[in-house]
């Protein structure tokens, strides 16, 4: 039996997956990078590193493989003990070990086991259906400026040049002419006449202004007191009396199921909706999710109200249907 393809399922969901006697696979997320020189861009992943000092049985594989291969947990354990006595045996003997989708391991000339990655499978699922990429390289044009040179133009050499004396004409010399200032000490006056019956004009509309209004105020207080004594002598009478009418508004409890277990996660939404048919068909309550923030559509098994209910249908469906179905809390 391989192993390594429930350490790969497992290597998904969990940072750290044990193999009891042998060694540890870890996980530590990595951002997206660049590579220079290459012009190649990588999207976020999870880098797997191996440590072969930790082997105490955790648990974690013996279970999945009981459950995948519905047999009892004694024999998941010994199934995986043979398979390790297996691969230390190659190592001994100076042979690699390759271990499908997730890497390889060989002994160096200390006799100390280097573990290769294999870089191609990316178990980050924030990452599903992101793939790294090449970019042309970006030349950019210079532009080379040409200075120009200046052209020196020889002016023509006039012999025995003839310099005309400028001829300064005399000054005509200049009579002032004096002018008689006209009287406009009148302006005066007729400025302050204009200025004194233009203030009288607004004091005038001001107080026309503050009459009118106080007669209004006056009009207005009168109506209003007619007003409120006829409504006090009014009597409204109400031929038939509308019966009173009791409404009962029951109460819609919404139950929320922030549980999800997740079958595939799809960027596009005619592929969602095929899934979403596919898992109706087999007699599942599925339903389409929202879009996460990486722009993928998760399609559920089904949603369920708390934890351990969503745990036991996940083991359900990885026995039975699916191992890459995971657990999706909202």
């Amino acid at each position: 039996m391989k192993i390594e393809k429930y350490i790969s399922g497992l290597l998904y969901r969990y940072q750290c997956v044990t193999v009891p006697g042998f060694g540890a696979f870890l996980t530590e997320w990595q951002s997206a990078q660049i590579a220079e020189g290459q012009n190649s861009f990588i999207p976020p992943r999870k880098v797997i590193s191996f440590n072969s000092n930790i082997k105490t049985n955790d648990g974690l594989l013996a279970n999945h493989i009981s459950l995948q291969e519905k047999i009892s947990y004694d024999s998941a354990i010994a199934k995986i003990n043979s398979q390790v006595v297996f691969w230390i045996e190659k190592l001994q003997n100076k042979e690699s070990l390759t271990l499908e989708n997730i890497g390889e391991i060989f002994s160096n000339s200390e006799n100390n086991w280097v573990f290769k990655p294999n870089t191609s499978i990316n178990y980050l699922t924030d990452s599903f259906g992101l793939a790294g990429f090449n970019s042309p390289e970006i030349i950019r044009e210079t532009q080379t400026v040409v200075a120009e040179t200046p052209i020196a133009i020889s002016q023509p050499v006039v012999e025995n040049e003839i310099v005309e004396e400028e001829v300064i004409a005399e000054e005509t010399p200049v009579i002032p002419i004096t002018r008689n200032k006209p009287n406009t000490s009148w302006i005066k006056y007729a400025a302050a006449v204009t200025l004194f019956t233009s203030a009288g004009m607004y004091g005038y509309k001001m107080y026309y202004d503050y009459t009118i209004d106080q007669k209004t105020v006056l009009v207005q207080k009168t109506v209003q007191e007619k007003v409120n004594q006829k409504l006090q002598e009014a009597t409204f009478i109400l031929p038939n009396p509308a019966t009173t009418v009791d409404l009962t508004l029951e109460e819609v409890q919404h139950v929320t199921k922030p549980y999800h277990v997740v079958a595939g996660a799809y960027r596009s939404e005619q592929n969602a909706q095929k899934a979403l048919k596919d898992l109706i068909s087999q007699g599942y309550d599925a339903q389409v999710l929202a879009k996460n923030k990486k722009g993928l559509i998760p399609v559920a098994f089904g949603s369920y109200t708390n934890l351990r209910e969503a745990q036991n249908e996940l083991a359900k469906i990885e026995a039975k249907d699916s191992i890459d179905a995971w657990l999706l809390i909202d």
